[in-house]
């Protein structure tokens, strides 16, 4: 028998009804992810999903490292099955254990036993091959309580399966059960970290990023691209909307209030990622907003911003700090990219003193002097469209 990987479910197991769905999706997900690495038969049976390698061609070291990024798995092992008898149990983990026996002081096995049939208990069936592993291993001492290695045996219905720990995997739920949305995505931590949020909530995604050269450079839009890049391990493929926003930023800056800039310029950039939301169907839109966290930030700055649209603005990142922020962007693998010093669009013509505290009417008066319409059908019109893959 092969050596395989299991995916244990996480909260999809709680769903009802529709559990089934939500399977469905995942081990759909698990198949585009693992098509690279080779050829692998992915299956569902007692809440766990088996992902099985049909020739030894197939990279499982590749595949195991992209089942671990797939939401809706909550922990990702590496397993050897063997024959449901006792001494193949024992067999199987001397031989495909003994690398982690060389290295660990102690260990302990625990046993589930899914298929009842099996003549012994779980108890039973931990102490015969506890004494075993430790007549085979005898440097290695049993510690029942806090062991550096533990010995997972599994009795199912087709097989037992012998493995250690456990890694994490992404948890969350299978992209494409929470609908999609589009996200805005600057050159910064935080909306790379709030895509990636959103995703593992299920939610598909399309970017969507702002451009304005000269002012921003072709490095800084390179740079959106790369993020947009490490994000699809965790997301699958996107789709980033290129759109141009000189022209905008530029009228705003000779026709309204500098204090009232960025507010604006927000306004401006909710309404064209409402327009890509209502061409692709997306149900809501995603951005990178911390309370307070800058001006445009506050808590009238951000009603303000949200007043030109009528889709839902999620914002996972609203109530962390930014510690909080950074450290999931180093996890996901965005943050060396994130901190490159190049301008993005956000920080062009920043006022020296923003508004905290606008008024939603007093806004609409000031950009009213802008064609609004006719801005914003030139900058879809300039768009373009570039397709991430995996």
């Amino acid at each position: 028998m092969r050596e395989m990987i299991l995916c244990k479910l996480g909260e999809v197991v709680l769903k009802g009804l529709n559990r089934r769905s939500f399977e469905d999706k995942l081990i759909g997900n698990l198949r585009r992810r693992t098509a690279k690495c080779g050829s692998f038969r992915i299956y569902s049976k007692q809440s766990t999903i088996y992902v099985e390698p049909v020739n030894d061609e197939s990279d499982l070291a590749a595949a195991y490292a992209a089942c671990k990024q797939v939401f809706g798995v909550i922990a990702v092992s590496r397993a050897l099955p063997c024959e449901k008898d006792v001494q193949a149990i024992i067999r199987t983990a001397k031989d495909y254990l003994a690398p982690e026996f060389a290295r660990a002081r102690d260990f302990k096995v625990e046993s589930k036993r899914a298929d009842k049939t099996f003549p012994l208990t779980s108890i039973q069936l931990s102490q015969q091959v506890g004494g075993a592993l430790h007549q085979a291993f005898p440097r290695c001492a049993v510690n029942v309580h806090d062991p550096e290695l533990t010995v997972f045996i599994e009795v199912r219905d087709d097989a037992a399966y012998v493995h250690g720990p456990a890694e994490d995997g992404a948890g969350g739920l299978p992209i494409g059960m929470g609908g999609t949305a589009v996200s805005l995505l600057s050159g910064g931590i935080d909306s790379p970290v709030a895509s990636y949020m959103m995703a593992k909530r299920g939610v598909s995604l399309e970017m969507v990023h702002f451009f304005s050269p000269p002012y921003t450079s072709d490095a800084a839009r390179e740079k959106v691209l790369e993020l947009a890049q490490l994000l699809t391990p965790w997301c699958g493929r996107l789709t980033v909307h290129i759109v141009p926003f000189t022209e905008i930023q530029e009228q705003i800056r000779l026709n309204c209030p500098e204090d009232h800039f960025t507010l604006i310029m927000r306004r401006f950039m909710m309404r064209l990622a409402q327009r890509v939301a209502d061409e692709v169907r997306a149900k809501a839109l995603v951005t990178g907003e911390c309370l307070g966290q800058v001006a445009s930030q506050t808590m009238e700055a951000l009603r303000v911003s949200e007043d030109v649209v009528d889709l839902p603005v999620l914002r996972p990142l609203i109530g962390m700090d930014k510690e909080e922020i950074i450290r999931i962007s180093r996890k996901i693998g965005t943050f060396d990219t994130s901190i490159l010093p190049y301008e993005d669009c956000c920080t062009v013509f920043t006022p020296r003193h923003p508004k905290t505290k606008p008024h939603v009417e007093e806004v609409r008066e000031l950009e009213a002097v802008l064609d609004i319409d006719a801005l914003c059908e030139r900058a879809m019109a300039g768009r373009e469209r570039v397709r991430i893959k995996l």
